[in-house]
């Protein structure tokens, strides 16, 4: 009987295994928001990382979070770390590409409390007097990572969070762009 019960458990765990295996090998979380000023006030905040702790959902969530920043003051190679509380964990994100008014992509680090590597991109494309503004990230999924991602959605964690970022970098890009 004992070994029925340690088959039916080796099967399960295979079964299990391969369900994994087949899960996306990456994830994609993408945003949009429409704003009324031009790609350029948008673009600056998102290009320097000294503005971000007005809109960033992350910032609000651990105040006292070590933040440092190194190489350039703003645009590519720009770099930006962090050490939080758990809701916020430690990484760094470094600016690999800045397009004036069109585009901006990161390297996003996580180093807690789960490593990993991701590509982050904001576009800005103008619609008449507003800004279309893409915030999206993509990362690849490691074994345990597709294991994590069949119970925890990824879209559904992290999108909230960029909708609550756009909204707030729409209201700080309105300031800045008021006399």
């Amino acid at each position: 009987m004992l070994i029925k019960i340690l088959i039916g458990f080796a099967a399960a765990i295979a079964v299990l295994a391969v369900v994994i295996a087949f899960q996306p090998g990456e994830f994609r979380v993408t945003r949009s928001a429409l704003m009324p000023v031009p790609a350029a006030a948008v673009f600056a905040q998102v290009n320097d990382f000294h503005k971000w702790e007005a809109w960033s959902p992350w910032a609000k969530r651990d105040p006292a979070a070590k933040n440092t920043f190194a190489g350039a003051a703003a645009g590519t190679s720009a770099v930006f770390a962090w050490d939080g509380n758990n809701q916020v964990g430690a990484g760094r994100m470094t600016i690999t590409e800045s397009r004036p008014s069109e585009s901006i992509r990161l390297k996003l680090e996580f180093f807690r409390p789960l490593a990993g590597i991701s590509t982050t991109e904001f576009t800005f494309k103008p619609e008449g007097n507003q800004t279309a503004v893409t915030w999206s990230m993509v990362g690849e999924t490691s074994f345990i990572g597709k294991a994590i991602h069949l119970f925890v959605n990824m879209d559904k964690m992290v999108g909230g969070d960029f909708e609550s970022g756009l909204a707030s970098m729409k209201a700080a890009a309105e300031a800045a762009g008021k006399p």
